[in-house]
């Protein structure tokens, strides 16, 4: 015969819940000392009944067991408070965070001159002010750049002097030299028009005979 389903609910007849509890509460308990046996965990199960009578196991120390459950029960709650407290201050962090940048986009919103309606006069004195600040450090800030750009020319003016100097000392030397050349080589002509006047006829006899036949 098919077993039906138990309901689960509270059992009206006394007797018969009174063995039902029996019953599980044996197969409970058996089940408690399989696992601790199999799985090799710490188990501590207590068990009252509905006239306060007391039914425990415990696989290791009852009284551990308890002290071990406690110190962890304490350690969640503590971790738990800790990360409520740390997510309650990022939240806060947050929304001030979302503030700030809120009025950041105001006052950049009101320094590019949009949304002044709703400035008093204190506020319109307060962004002149701070307009003027900002066109006091571009000014200085372009002046820095001009000249870092001048001191830069300079350097490249100096530098390129230095290298036409050297260039026209190649191009004088080079000058210096051709002239010498020219001159040496006039100096070699005229000494060869000098050898060419010299007599180079060919005559055989005495001196006193060649100036006679000269004469």
């Amino acid at each position: 015969m098919v077993r039906g389903k138990t309901q689960m609910k509270r059992i009206e007849n006394a007797t018969s819940r009174q063995v039902t509890f029996s019953k599980r509460r044996n197969g409970l308990l058996k089940k408690a000392f399989e696992l601790s046996v199999l799985c090799d965990a710490d188990v501590a199960l207590i068990i009252f009944s509905p006239r306060g009578k007391l039914y425990e196991f415990a696989s290791y120390s009852m009284h551990e067991t308890i002290e071990r459950y406690q110190k962890h029960v304490k350690e969640t709650q503590a971790n738990n408070s800790l990360s409520e407290h740390n997510t309650q201050q990022l939240k806060h962090e947050a929304e001030s965070m979302m503030k700030k940048i809120e009025q950041l986009e105001t006052s950049k919103r009101k320094l590019l001159g949009d949304d002044l309606g709703s400035c008093n006069i204190e506020e319109l004195q307060q962004l002149e002010r701070q307009l003027e600040r900002s066109v006091n450090i571009i000014r200085a800030r372009k002046m820095q750049v001009y000249k870092h750009q001048i001191d830069h020319l300079k350097q490249k003016g100096k530098a390129l002097a230095v290298e036409n100097a050297m260039l026209s000392e190649k191009v004088g030397n080079k000058t210096q030299q051709r002239g010498s050349n020219e001159e040496r080589a006039i100096r070699t002509s005229a000494e060869i028009s000098e050898v060419s006047d010299v007599e180079t006829e060919l005559f055989i006899g005495p001196p006193e005979t060649r100036n006679k036949r000269v004469s």
